[in-house]
């Protein structure tokens, strides 16, 4: 690891490309949550940033030339840490009943308020 660092950004990137890939999805997914005032686009986003965490997760647990942590009378050499993974596939749960929830309560607040955009429904809420 102290070799890549050494090496410099560029030949760390193009050894581990999933952080280049961690910081676009991240990136996206921050600015349409920031810059989009359409709710639904505000969920796509968060789901689109959380698929950069999962990515950055999974990618740094991988271990080269590690086996499955099944061990028998015979298993030598380093093994995968099954941890991450069960914590990723609990984030997707999560993640997917987060975003249930949400576009359930997007549905009625189109349905109270007539719009999806943040701003205008501010200005609804303010009048009220």
């Amino acid at each position: 690891m102290i070799d890549a660092l050494a090496a410099g950004p560029v030949d760390l990137l193009a050894t581990r490309s999933y952080y280049a890939g961690t910081a676009l999805l991240l990136g996206i997914g921050a600015y349409v949550m920031i810059a989009s005032p359409n709710l639904v686009k505000k969920v796509i986003g968060m789901n689109i940033f959380q698929t950069g965490i999962f990515l950055f997760f999974i990618a740094s647990a991988y271990v080269e030339g590690a086996k499955s942590p099944i061990v028998g009378p015979k298993a030598t050499g380093p093994f995968v840490s099954p941890l991450p993974h069960v914590l990723i596939l609990t984030a997707i749960v999560v993640g997917v009943s987060l975003t249930a929830v949400a576009l359930g309560l997007i549905v009625r607040v189109y349905n109270e308020y007539g719009t999806l955009e943040a701003d205008v429904l501010q200005e609804v809420r303010s009048d009220d």
